[in-house]
């Protein structure tokens, strides 16, 4: 064990390890026992990679492809590190629960994302990328109904569709290249650029391929949507990272996704479809930073993202602990609930001010690089956007989701609070939460690239409190004048209703004439096939034409006829 804990090992191993051995143990406390214990023996096999410092191991496959299953550097660093963070708060929040199918594929998911991240070739990379989606959709498809059950398949679809196009680009590119390396590879690559890109968009939920999100986390089991939360997109922004920094539509891809969440998470009425919209917002300042390119830009991106792990995986926590005592997430029928859960109300807030990057809060020194960035290089119109979406936030994480959920009318709830080990994980999200902002050194240590931003400045924290003032005064003034949205039942729509709803009813359309030309098309052979036989039958029948009397000469001219092609056969055959 000593020597294994000397030597460059992938932290990854030690959690898909734990998630095999969880999926094999019937003891449901050695289960909890592995969950909790990978991510902390993939901590020291991290420190000591830290200490070893940039590695890769390079092997060479049967076919002699040269493939780099682990590579350690200044970018795979962070992501590992908050990866292993989420994975042992998952197994804490979910330590209540007995579920072995779930716990297993949380493990393992969570290590296939951490194994991703870690790939430094294309095949290892697409490997765990589907291993990823395997995984996680039982997630969603623990919840047992047939709309999770439905939103899985979707989800796979989508995800798995990811893989295949992730790998056709590999199989072009290293036709092209005559290597499988995971580097920069950049829309100039050309098709098998492109094919990337968009595998890699999908799973980072570009705009008009987001749907997926939306429509799945809100229907995963508690523990799995927090679960959720952490892995999927946030490996995408890495492989954006790796592969695409500097692509300059990345930039206004990004802009949209920080923007047009905002206006459908406002009038949503399932808190955690709110902060799925969220997902897609905060996704969308880190794509940003990445096609923005600089070394700014690009430790902005890794710095928000280790943050939005943390701060989400938190507001999660806090709407599955609200879901386990009420039995629903629906802002109309909430309210109130401080009283009875006052630590998850406070954990709550504690992630709501994060995410709105309150000062001496983790977003707050995370989103100030990559609006710094964008700065810096001209993209005043992007600034503007994101400026925008940053109070956008604020309007629905920062105040809806606790104002609803803890604050607003009482429903008369009287419940528990949260389990103790659900209070444990949201009290270590929300301690990570003020030390990331109070210490943000530490966090800047791990970025990519060196980095000397103060985000600590006099003009910097009053142009932030000034944003975020504004909009708490503008969300009470709409609420004492009654113009905000009202919280009410009903089905938001998303661009996916073209495909599940017209789309659906033209593939029906499509199957109901391909039935129908199938038929006529039976139909035409069968009479081809009745025509044919009573053909034969009067030629080969007893009163057939070949059954008369013909005259002689002609069977003789016949039998020569045919005897003398036989001779020739036998001549061209030698």
């Amino acid at each position: 064990m000593t020597e294994l804990l000397s030597s460059p090992f992938n932290p990854a191993w030690a959690i898909l390890a734990a998630g095999l051995l969880i999926a094999l143990l019937p003891w449901h406390q050695g289960r909890k026992a592995l969950m909790l214990a990978g991510p902390v023996v993939a901590l020291v096999l991290w420190l000591k990679m830290n200490a070893f410092g940039s590695y890769e191991h390079v092997q060479i496959d049967s076919i002699g492809a040269a493939l780099t299953a682990f590579r350690f550097d200044g970018l795979s660093r962070i992501w590992g590190l908050v990866f292993i963070i989420a994975a042992f708060l998952n197994a804490l929040y979910a330590l209540h629960e007995r579920d072995w199918v779930q716990d297993a594929m949380s493990v393992l998911y969570g290590g296939a994302a951490m194994a991703a991240v870690f790939a430094g070739d294309l095949i290892t990379l697409f490997i765990f990328w589907e291993i990823t989606a395997f995984t996680s959709v039982f997630l969603i498809w623990r919840t047992g109904t047939a709309a999770a059950r439905n939103a899985g398949l979707r989800y796979l679809v989508m995800h798995v569709g990811s893989g295949v196009l992730l790998l056709a680009g590999a199989v072009l590119l290293h036709a092209q290249t005559g290597s499988w390396a995971f580097g920069h590879i950049g829309l100039e690559a050309g098709l098998a650029g492109w094919l990337i890109f968009i595998g890699f968009g999908i799973k980072a939920a570009f705009p008009l391929l987001h749907t997926w999100l939306e429509d799945a986390y809100p229907k995963a089991t508690i523990s799995g949507a927090v679960v959720l939360s952490a892995f999927t997109t946030k490996m995408a922004v890495y492989a954006l990272a790796r592969g695409f920094a500097g692509t300059e539509m990345l930039i206004y891809i990004g802009a949209v996704m920080t923007a047009f969440p905002v206006f459908f998470a406002v009038i949503e009425n399932d808190l955690r479809r709110v902060l799925s919209f969220s997902i897609n917002n905060q996704l969308g300042f880190m794509v940003v930073g990445i096609g923005v390119g600089t070394a700014m830009g690009v430790n902005g991106a890794a710095a928000h993202a280790f943050a939005d792990v943390i701060f989400k995986a938190l507001l999660f926590m806090s709407m599955g602990a609200v879901l386990l005592r009420t039995g629903t997430t629906k802002a109309s029928e909430l309210g109130g609930l401080f009283r009875s859960m006052p630590f998850s109300a406070l954990f709550c807030l504690i992630g709501a001010g994060s995410i709105s990057a309150f000062p001496f809060l983790s977003a707050f020194v995370t989103k100030s690089l990559i609006l710094a960035a964008v700065a810096d290089e001209g993209h005043w119109v992007v600034w503007l956007v994101l400026v925008f979406a940053s109070a956008g936030v604020l309007e629905h994480a920062g105040i809806k989701i606790p104002y609803f959920s803890f604050f607003a009318h009482d429903r008369g709830w009287r419940v528990k609070e949260a389990p103790w080990n659900m209070l444990a994980a949201m009290g270590l999200a929300s301690f990570l939460c003020i030390f990331i902002g109070v210490n943000h050194q530490w966090l800047y240590a791990l970025m990519p690239f060196g980095n000397d931003f103060e985000p600590y400045t006099p003009g910097h924290i009053v142009g932030q409190m000034q944003l975020l003032l504004a909009a708490i005064f503008a969300f009470a003034l709409l609420m004492r004048l009654g113009w905000y949205p009202a919280e009410k039942r009903m089905t938001i729509l998303d661009v996916d209703w073209f495909w599940r709803k017209p789309g659906k009813a033209f593939v029906q359309w499509l199957y109901a004439i391909s039935a129908r030309l199938w038929a006529q098309f039976m139909r035409g052979l069968g009479w081809v096939a009745d025509q044919g036989s009573s053909m034969l039958a009067a030629t080969l029948s007893p009163g057939g034409s070949l059954s008369r009397s013909l005259p002689a000469g002609i069977l003789a001219a016949v039998t020569a006829a045919v005897l003398t092609l036989a001779l020739l056969a036998v001549y061209m055959a030698r």
